[in-house]
């Protein structure tokens, strides 16, 4: 491992998840009203459109720099096989990796920014508490296991080709 690459990957990672996080956040409020079972309007409607937004900014950039420092520091645990014929099933296990650490921040993240999104009139703090209290610690991880799911089949088709058309792009 080399630090100073480290340290570039977390930096890259972050700032790039955090900028279209923060970029799409509005658009991410509207999905997430309309498909609450309040309803769009009774969620909040078009107003408040960054409930939510301290988590998503809190959250952001450790989620992205974390799963960059993972995917590519198991994928340099694995360079003598990046010129083979296993560089994509690197490349998927690197990626798969780094989902599943990055969903370990992702998760607490997305559920409190939901839970604001859908409830304007509290703010992120209260959200948290009031998850914490009713539900515990295990409330911020509800959906980890399917948030996983959902995300690691991205990674094993993106990631793969992204390393590709960098090789091809030389």
């Amino acid at each position: 491992m080399n630090n100073e690459l480290d340290k570039k990957w977390f930096s890259a990672g972050g700032c790039a998840g955090m900028c279209v996080d923060l970029t799409l956040f509005p658009l991410d409020t509207i999905k997430t009203r309309l498909q609450s079972q309040q309803g769009f309007y009774k969620a909040g409607g078009f107003r408040g459109i960054y409930a939510g937004v301290p988590s998503a900014a809190i959250g952001s950039f450790p989620n992205a720099a974390v799963f960059f420092v993972t995917y590519e520091s198991t994928k340099s645990l694995f360079t003598g096989y990046s010129a083979t014929n296993l560089a994509p099933i690197t490349h998927m296990l690197a990626a798969s990796l780094g989902e599943i650490v990055a969903c370990l921040i992702r998760v607490p993240t997305e559920v409190v920014k939901q839970r604001t999104q859908a409830n304007p009139s509290l703010n992120t703090y209260r959200v948290l508490l009031n998850t914490l209290h009713e539900e515990g610690f295990r409330g911020l991880y509800r959906g980890y296991g399917s948030t996983v799911l959902r995300e690691i089949p991205f990674s094993l088709v993106q990631f793969p080709l992204w390393e590709y058309l960098k090789v091809l792009s030389k």
